[in-house]
């Protein structure tokens, strides 16, 4: 069949406009209706999340539409009699090219997305950016096998509306499972989001091209092939693949499928402490200037009295957004806030989210403290930790967005007024001391005071927290 007299007689090509129209309208309306263009090319740009976020509303339609178009043209072929016409023709080799339109089509309602998406964002993908993509014309293939076999097999003015509508519900509706939680990582709808700086493993979009494409593979042999042992086997087959996709995406979280982290470029000035950045995070102009709020709150806090260790490297916390991936950070190496806070702080406003973050991974104490939903904890140790803390704050300008920091978890007493009052208090005590050496003694006899506290049995009257030695 010529390609022009193909193209003609398509469903895809007269359906055209139906899902054009459906890939525009959420292109334009449901991508953009929480996120202006200006907050999109913003940043931070990630050419993975891009994809991602650009095919969100578009894997159900493509597989939906990808069958709806098949069975039609599959029932197509059944009407004309193709094969008696052609009997000397394999059947799928006139089956694959009558179904070309409905795969292309359904390549299309994915590759439309991200490719204006990524225009929009300027970003240039890599191959690991786009296996989604790939992954969504794998199944996308497997639908319209499966579609054209229904086409066979049914009348097609019922079966290809019918399969069109209950596919698109069966795959949209899997984002709502949970229990069990394989539906949703096989569905071929990807339910892991992409943060920054993150890839999609292996795994995570090989299991749901492997469901469909062993359904799809058994179904074309049971229609294809007369021969009842190779039927079997398909079948066999199949369901192994099938077992092995469900059993391996039941032990992944509801949203937390394989992924790897760590991924984006970054940008580094400096040595003792090296500071980076990533580069595509929208901020990375500011390298210089957050490098120097580190190194200067460093060198204040060393000059105050306390005992901070310069670390080696300096790290974007924007490159391991996700809990689980994320590195902790140690005494040679800090994960900061670098690149959201230097957002937050505009061109050329003051880094203040910088330094909070430097004394919070500085300030260390003698002892670790128990956690708030520890059963049977004191709690005394609260207000002397946060006095000397607070201290420390004064010392670097960011006491303000401590203490707001901090009155949330005072939220959690009875007395959290008392306790914030306490605090201010406290650390307007230290402060006052004549000398340098007097502030720094006090600091460092207040972390004493909380480790002590800490180490103490609840009080009979309940967890409020008290200060030790309040009038000292």
């Amino acid at each position: 069949m010529k390609f022009r007299a193909l193209l003609r007689r398509s469903a895809a090509t007269w359906t055209a406009p139906i899902w054009c129209g459906i890939v525009a309208f959420y292109f334009f309306y449901a991508l953009h209706l929480e996120d202006s263009y200006e907050e999109v090319v913003a940043g931070p740009l990630w050419g993975a999340q891009q994809v991602d976020i650009a095919l969100t509303y578009f894997y159900a339609f493509a597989y939906a539409i990808t069958l709806g178009l098949a069975t039609w043209d599959g029932g197509r072929l059944k009407r004309d009699r193709v094969w008696d016409m052609a009997p000397s023709r394999a059947r799928w080799t006139v089956a694959g090219q009558v179904l070309a339109p409905a795969v292309a089509a359904g390549w299309a309602i994915l590759l439309l997305p991200v490719v204006m998406r990524l225009i929009e964002t300027g970003l240039v993908p890599t191959f690991a950016a786009l296996l989604p993509v790939f992954m969504g014309m794998g199944i996308v293939g497997a639908y319209a096998v499966v579609g054209c076999v229904l086409g066979h097999m049914a009348p097609r003015v019922i079966a290809a509306p019918v399969a069109t509508v209950a596919a698109y519900y069966a795959i949209s509706k899997t984002s709502a499972y949970s229990d069990p939680v394989w539906p949703r990582h096989v569905s071929g709808q990807l339910s892991t989001s992409i943060a920054f700086g993150e890839y999609y493993s292996a795994p995570t979009v090989l299991v749901p091209f492997l469901f469909a494409a062993a359904i799809a593979l058994a179904i074309a042999v049971w229609w294809s092939s007369p021969r009842l042992p190779l039927r079997l086997v398909a079948a066999v087959a199949a369901l192994a693949a099938v077992f092995l996709s469900a059993r391996t995406a039941s032990g992944w979280g509801v949203v937390d499928g394989p992924v790897s982290a760590g991924h984006a470029p970054v940008r580094c000035i400096g040595a003792a402490p090296r500071v980076c950045m990533a580069e595509t995070g929208g901020a990375v102009d500011r390298l210089g200037d957050v490098r120097s709020e580190i190194t200067g709150s460093v060198e204040k806090l060393r000059a105050a009295g306390v005992s901070v260790a310069v670390p080696s490297t300096v790290s974007d916390g924007l490159l391991y957004q996700r809990t689980r991936t994320r590195p902790h950070s140690t005494g040679a190496t800090w994960w900061l806030p670098l690149t959201p806070q230097a957002e937050a702080a505009g061109p050329a406003g003051r880094l203040t989210g910088v330094r909070l973050a430097v004394l919070l991974n500085s300030v260390s104490f003698p002892c670790a403290f128990p956690a708030k939903n520890t059963p049977g904890a004191s709690f005394d140790w609260i207000v002397n930790h946060d006095a000397a803390m607070l201290w420390a704050a004064h010392t670097v300008d960011v006491q303000d967005p401590y203490l707001r920091g901090r009155v949330g978890e005072y939220g959690h007493f009875a007395n959290g007024a008392e306790i914030l009052a306490k605090v201010r208090e406290r650390a307007a005590k230290g402060l006052a001391l004549p000398t340098a050496a007097q502030r720094a003694a006090w600091f460092e006899e207040e972390q004493a005071k909380a480790c002590r506290l800490a180490r103490k049995q609840p009080s009979k009257g309940g967890a409020e927290a008290r200060a030790e030695g309040t009038t000292s």
